[in-house]
Parts: C-alpha cells; structure tokens; sequence
C-alpha cells in the first residue's frame, strides 16, 4: 500500500467527517458500480477549503519545480481554470495560496453554465483567457469526460491548456484501455502535466491504517476489475 502524507490523510479525514467521501454502493455516470463516492461540492468550510487548497497549491509548485528541473511536470501557466460549479471556489482558493505562500503570482477563470446574453456576455468570468496559458483545476477524475469539457471551453475561448491538476484520481482503466490520466496526458501535450492530490490507492491505504477491512475487500475488488494495472 501507498504512503500516505499528512495533508493526504487530513484531506480523507474531512471528506469523511463532511460526509464528501462515503463508501457502499454508488452508480457513476459511467455504469459502473463502486464502493466509495467523493462528493467534492461537500468540501464547503473554512477549515476543509484552506486544507484542500493548500494541497493543490503545494501540488502545483512542486509539478513546476520538477519541470524546471528538466523531469516531466508543469510548465509555468497564466491562469487557473476552475469549471462551474464546484471548481470556482478551488480555483479562487488556489490562486489566492499560491500567490501567499509560493510566490506563483496567476489569474483565476471561471465559466457559467449558460452564457450571459446582456453585459459584457459570453461565458467566461474572471481573468481572460485568450492568448494565456491555461491550468484546469478539477476534482475527480473517472472517465475523464468533465475534464474534456473544461479543456473544450478554454480552447473555445482561445486559451491553450498547458495541463490539469486533480483533487483525486480514481486510477480506472478507460474504454481503450488506458488510464484517464494517461488520455488527459495526451491532450494537454506530455507525460506529467495531470498531477493529483489523492489517488484510489491513497484512500485505500488509509482504510487498511484503521482496520477497515470490509470496506477495503470492496476497494480491492473493484481495482482489480476496473484498476489500472501498471500501477
């Protein structure tokens, strides 16, 4: 099992207190039927925001460092893309911290649902995107299709997505049998551009840590039939 680190551990610890991460039987869009569900909308306090955030800043300074240095990772970007609904406040959050406590000074964008038809109009909010090198923030990733979306919308806007950062990967093998990861990798332009806060194998090591060993049966079998299995 993964090594947990300590503000992995607080995040699964407030998704459990908020009721954001549960663990039974869950339909996902894509068919499939899973043992845990993560509900990030539910991450919605004082307290979860400024540890949810700070692990995305900290993921993203770490993902440009390692990029600088010459090894896969994030190059440097303009603006923060956070979809509507959920990832508007991530977005806000994450640029706010980034600029406190790394130093990475960058705008935050976001889109509406429906486009306003008076005012300025369109369907962006925030700093432009045009011309600017784009990061999606987004928070689960299982077959990849809300990212999509995201990267479709900044393109649309004339912004080039230079890679994603995610709250968590469930690491599912996708209908051609790669991760999404792997898929959202290649759409972005290269290995490392996708990092992630927590991964299916984080959570699942953090129910071995306490013994919860019914729940971890479930995970385990639901890796073993949908898991990428280079992991």
């Amino acid at each position: 099992m993964s090594t947990l680190q300590k503000y992995q551990t607080e995040l699964i610890e407030h998704g459990m207190a908020v009721g954001a991460l549960k663990f039974g039987t869950f339909a996902l869009k894509s068919g499939r039927s899973s043992p845990y569900f993560f509900n990030a909308g539910l991450l919605a306090s004082g307290p979860v925001l400024d540890t949810l955030c700070s692990a995305y800043a900290s993921t993203i300074a770490d993902a440009l460092k390692t990029a600088a240095a010459g090894s896969p990772g994030l190059p440097e970007f303009d603006v923060l893309f956070g979809p509507a609904y959920k990832g508007i406040p991530f977005a806000a959050c994450t640029a706010l911290l980034l600029h406190r406590d790394h130093k990475i000074d960058v705008g935050y964008a976001y889109d509406r649902k429906e486009a306003k038809d008076h005012g300025e109009g369109g369907v962006m909010v925030g700093a432009p995107v045009k011309g600017k090198k784009v990061l999606v923030l987004d928070d689960v990733a299982t077959a990849g299709t809300a990212i999509r979306q995201a990267i479709e919308t900044v393109r649309k806007e004339g912004g080039e997505v230079i890679g994603a950062v995610l709250l968590l990967d469930r690491e599912e093998v996708g209908k051609n049998g790669e991760s999404t990861i792997e898929e959202v990798d290649r759409l972005v332009g290269g290995k490392g551009r996708v990092p992630t806060i927590l991964k299916m194998r984080h959570i699942m090591a953090w129910l071995e840590q306490r013994g919860r060993t019914e729940e971890l049966q479930s995970m385990q079998a639901y890796w073993d039939q949908y898991g990428i299995k280079s992991a």
